[in-house]
């Protein structure tokens, strides 16, 4: 009965967000996290394990998504743009938060790195929804602004499993797995997909949604996560499922109507506003040291390569959610975190997500036109839509 109670209030919560998203003109994943931190703090609302579970699939899901959405010939093609911007996106916030904890605020070492790595994130599955409803994933600036942001998340999967995670013998399977899966996968759709596809039972979805879950069983066994394979897993189709964007658009329909509400106001009633509103000011202070870093690290690269759009690059990439989460509860499972640091961190983590993206919307947001525009009457490629993006013209 009380698992019916909480999927009752989740729904309600759920179509309340999409209404208020409609009519504020607000991402809907931020209203749900809202909604999720007033759930949690005043409705007396918690997880179950059925909700855990859905969270945790959604974040390979949008991640698997978010590789799909990545253009390979556009990647390869800005590979130094996306390493530039999505590096020290990585570096300035993982360094400055780490300093500041230890010799600012006085957090021990080992708590000190997991703050600098749960900080240095940014968030896939929050830059993807953003991407996605504002129609700025077929843009130039959309695509680069997630291959920057697979760039940053491996550089925080890469810190945090060097620092803290202690290799089992699951490793070896999980790698091999991942790497048949990535190797496979993309061959077997030519032949999948003409022969399962267009039907209503959906088993082109159902593929991968298996997929993902083998991920998630090797990653479990091997104490590892599912996010960096996933993205790899997404970039890997990508060229298959743009070449079938009916399909392309039921599993992004499947996603956003079903799994990410879960996920998003999770993230929210994991928030304490009793441990939040006792150490506020460490709070606004660790949330100033991220944006700062960010800023101070971020804004110069795409001011070069993304001039008339550094800005909102800049404030998408000091998002974090998904990663600093699962930083963060990695510190607090491991005793590296006390109760009211995890409170302060995952708050800091889900302001992250609110904050630069609220004011990335509502002050600086780029008009949505494609990456590769058609061209006019007369054959001239329209060149303005690369110049509002940032692209040089002719590299569009």
């Amino acid at each position: 009965m009380e698992n019916l109670w909480i999927a009752m209030i989740m729904g309600a919560l759920i179509l309340v967000a999409s209404m208020a998203s409609v009519e504020l003109g607000i991402s809907v994943a931020l209203i749900e996290i809202v909604l999720g931190v007033a759930a949690g703090n005043w409705l007396g609302l918690h997880t179950t394990p059925w909700i855990d579970f859905l969270a945790s699939f959604t974040s390979i899901v949008l991640t698997f998504l978010a590789g799909a959405e990545v253009d390979p010939d556009l990647m390869r093609e800005r590979l130094k743009e996306s390493c530039w911007i999505g590096g020290i996106s990585f570096l300035a916030p993982f360094l400055g938060a780490w300093l500041a904890a230890h010799y600012l605020f006085g957090w021990s070492w080992q708590a000190s790195q997991i703050c600098g790595v749960a900080l240095s994130t940014t968030s896939l599955a929050v830059v993807y929804a953003i991407l996605v409803e504002t129609g700025l994933t077929h843009t130039a600036l959309g695509k680069i602004i997630m291959a920057s942001t697979f760039v940053t998340d491996f550089g925080t999967a890469l810190a945090l499993s060097v620092l803290f995670v202690r290799p089992t013998w699951w490793l070896m399977p999980f790698v091999l797995v991942s790497v048949a899966l990535i190797i496979f996968m993309p061959r077997l759709q030519p032949w999948f997909f003409p022969r399962y596809g267009g039907r209503v039972i959906e088993p082109e979805i159902k593929g991968a949604f298996a997929a993902l879950f083998v991920l998630m069983y090797f990653a479990e066994r091997a104490e590892s996560h599912a996010v960096f394979p996933a993205f790899v897993l997404g970039l890997a189709v990508a060229k298959v499922l743009q070449a079938n964007r009916e399909q392309q658009r039921r599993f992004r329909v499947v996603a956003f109507a079903l799994l990410t509400p879960f996920f998003f106001i999770k993230s929210g009633m994991n928030v304490s506003l009793t441990a939040v509103w006792s150490n506020l000011g460490l709070m606004l202070a660790l949330l100033g040291v991220k944006l700062a870093t960010k800023a101070v690290g971020v804004y110069p690269a795409a001011k070069r390569y993304l001039p008339e759009g550094a800005t909102y690059t800049t404030l998408l990439m000091s998002t974090g959610l998904t990663f600093g989460t699962i930083s963060s509860l990695y510190g607090l499972n491991a005793g590296l975190l006390t109760k009211d640091q995890f409170s302060v961190l995952v708050t800091v983590v889900v302001l992250s997500a609110v904050v630069p993206t609220w004011i990335a919307q509502r002050f600086f947001q780029p008009s949505a036109e494609p990456a590769h525009p058609p061209k006019s009457a007369a054959g001239a490629p329209r060149v303005e839509t690369a110049r509002r993006i940032g692209v040089p013209v002719g590299e569009e």
